[in-house]
C-alpha cells in the first residue's frame, strides 16, 4: 500500500545556489508520504532498543530517552519523489549520544533502522555518527505529528528521506548491508540525492 502522492509527477526544478540535488524541485510544504497506514504510538508505550545482531545492547523508555542530551539540527531534506525542502529544524538525540549512553562504538559497519509498523531501512554506520544523524523528537519546536513519524523518527538528512525511518523503535547493527523495505522493492541500497541514487541500477 502506498499513500496518495507517493508517485507524483515532477515539477520543474528550481535553481537555488546549488542547494537542490539533480532532478529535485523546491517544496514549500511538507508532503506526507508513507508506505502504509499511520500507526498511533503513545509515548507511554514507546521504547527504543539498540541491538547488535539479535542481541539487545540497551533499551530506553520514552522518559529515559528524553533524559539523554538534546541536540538541534537544521538541514535541507530530499525526498526520492523529487521534492526538496530547505532549512527544516529538528531537535532530538544524536546517534553519537545514544551510543555513548550505551557505552559502545559501532560494532559493525552496517545498521537496520526498525519502526513500529514493521518498516525497516538500511544505513551504513558511518552515516549515522559524527553528528550526521539523530533520533528526532521535535520538528519546528513541536512534537513530531504521527503523519510525519512521531513520536520519534530517524533523521539522516544527507540521504534520500526514505532512509529517515518514521515511528522509529530501534537500531540494529548487522554484519552485512541488509536491504530494508524499499530497498527490497527496487530502491537504491544507499540513496545519495546528489548522485540521484533512486533505484537499484543507479550508479
Amino acid at each position: 500500500m502506498v499513500t496518495r502522492g507517493f508517485f507524483s509527477g515532477r515539477k520543474p526544478p528550481t535553481d537555488a545556489d546549488g542547494r537542490i540535488p539533480p532532478g529535485q524541485y523546491l517544496e514549500q510544504g511538507f508532503p506526507v508520504l508513507s508506505a502504509g497506514p499511520t500507526p498511533r504510538v503513545r509515548t507511554e508505550d514507546w521504547s527504543f532498543t539498540l541491538k547488535h545482531g539479535l542481541r539487545p545492547v540497551k533499551k530506553w523508555t520514552w522518559a529515559e530517552f528524553n533524559a539523554l542530551p538534546l541536540s538541534r539540527m537544521t538541514r535541507d531534506i530530499h525526498c526520492v519523489t523529487a521534492w526538496t525542502k530547505f532549512d527544516t529544524s529538528w531537535q532530538g538525540v544524536l546517534i553519537d549520544d545514544i551510543l555513548a549512553d550505551a557505552g559502545i562504538a559501532p560494532p559493525t559497519a552496517f545498521t537496520l533502522a526498525h519502526s513500529f509498523d514493521g518498516y525497516a531501512t538500511n544505513v551504513p554506520a558511518k552515516d549515522l555518527v559524527a553528528g550526521k544523524a539523530m533520533v528526532a523528537l521535535l520538528y519546528e519546536g513541536k512534537p513530531i505529528t504521527p503523519d510525519h513519524g512521531g513520536p520519534a523518527r530517524l533523521l539522516v538528512p544527507h540521504l534520500y528521506f526514505w532512509k529517515s525511518a518514521k515511528w522509529l523503535n530501534g537500531l540494529q547493527f548487522t554484519e552485512h548491508d541488509e536491504p530494508g523495505f524499499w530497498e527490497l522493492r527496487g530502491y537504491h541500497i544507499y540513496g545519495d540525492p546528489w548522485r540521484e541514487q533512486r533505484y537499484t541500477d543507479d550508479p
